[in-house]
């Protein structure tokens, strides 16, 4: 009878989740190797072109919420390399200590009121993921700030579109250390813990563990869903992530999580009548923590190429940088060497 009342709840969630209308279907998973290897990929999946540039950023930049007067303040305190949304917003990156933040889609996401002239101050939802970049070394010391709620996250449309931003925050650490942080009903619900490695859109978080847990009792070596819908793809990177070979050679590590990321990800082109959540992948991230390298590709060039953060100016003395990476640019091996100048893109808000 309890397997048969779990079977019918998970079915629900099941339903709920296909039932959803997000414009955003992203996958993220971490794999923890031996000797320290730890790694996460993300594929960025997007109903529309999603031009994405990466960025050098430096420790000692002033930041603002900019949602207006109101607006939450602070100053780097260390470096990161980003990858930009429009150049408006910064969904994934990882810092020069190994932390990485990604965004992903979360259409049950509800963000407390947010008061101009009240007394919390606000940060724009674009600068989310860059805020935690900015100041934090570890998951646990962001989850310890973060509880606090010492701003309120303020979200609107994507310029030019009908779309209203809802997400939810991923950070993982150089030492395998993971959190999700979700609105739901204008309340901070955080899930801490190093289990916690792979992460899609819709349902919420401990829906999709829910989910996963029904799916291992079934053998992944003889059946997994196969559809590009959240729920059926959380169980299979829950699956391939931990079949992989589990191997500190960086080259097969970062080849197997890629290959994780691709299988997750959703064909180019491909639409599903009714389901505008199941969207082309735009583009794919491994981010090494142990090495600190950021692998990046996109889905209209042909190579994969990455960054080492060691060889980046980090340092207060350090220029903002960009590789122009839209339009189709194209790139092999490592790239350090190629970014340029830059005025900081600003975060899209109030």
């Amino acid at each position: 009878m309890i397997k048969r009342i779990f079977a019918t709840t998970v079915l629900s969630i099941l339903t709920l989740s296909t039932s959803i209308n997000d414009a955003s279907a992203c996958t993220r998973v971490v794999y923890k190797g031996p000797n320290g290897v730890v790694m996460t990929g993300r594929s960025m999946d997007f109903s529309i072109e999603i031009p994405a540039n990466l960025w050098c950023f430096p420790r000692g930049m002033k930041r603002n919420g900019e949602v207006g007067p109101n607006s939450f303040e602070w100053t780097s305190k260390y470096g990161s390399v980003v990858a930009s949304s429009w150049d408006i917003a910064t969904p994934d990156g990882m810092n020069e200590k190994g932390l990485v933040a990604n965004l992903l889609w979360l259409v049950q996401s509800k963000y407390p009121a947010f008061d101009k002239n009240g007394d919390k101050k606000g940060l724009t939802i674009a600068a989310w993921a860059q805020y935690a970049l900015d100041n934090f070394a570890t998951v646990a010391e962001a989850v310890e700030t973060l509880k606090k709620e010492e701003f309120v996250v303020v979200t609107d449309f994507i310029p030019g579109t009908d779309k209203f931003t809802t997400v939810h925050l991923s950070l993982s650490d150089a030492t395998g250390d993971n959190a999700i942080f979700e609105y739901v009903d204008g309340k901070l619900i955080i899930h801490h813990d190093p289990s916690y490695t792979v992460m899609t859109n819709d349902p919420l978080f401990e829906q999709q563990l829910a989910i996963n847990e029904y799916w291992q009792s079934v053998p992944g070596k003889e059946f997994l869903p196969g559809t590009n819908k959240a729920a059926d793809r959380f169980v299979r990177a829950h699956y391939y992530i931990n079949a992989i070979p589990q191997t500190d050679n960086t080259r097969i590590a970062v080849a197997s999580v890629f290959s994780v990321v691709r299988n997750v990800s959703v064909p180019y082109g491909i639409s599903t009548e009714g389901f505008p959540n199941l969207s082309t992948t735009q583009w794919r991230v491994v981010a090494d923590q142990k090495n600190l390298v950021y692998y990046f590709e996109t889905a209209l060039t042909p190579n994969t190429f990455w960054v080492d953060l060691k060889k980046m100016n980090f340092s207060e003395k350090g220029e903002v940088k960009v590789l122009r990476t839209s339009n189709e640019a194209t790139y092999a091996g490592e790239v350090s060497s190629k970014f340029v100048k830059s005025v900081p893109f600003k975060f899209q808000g109030l």
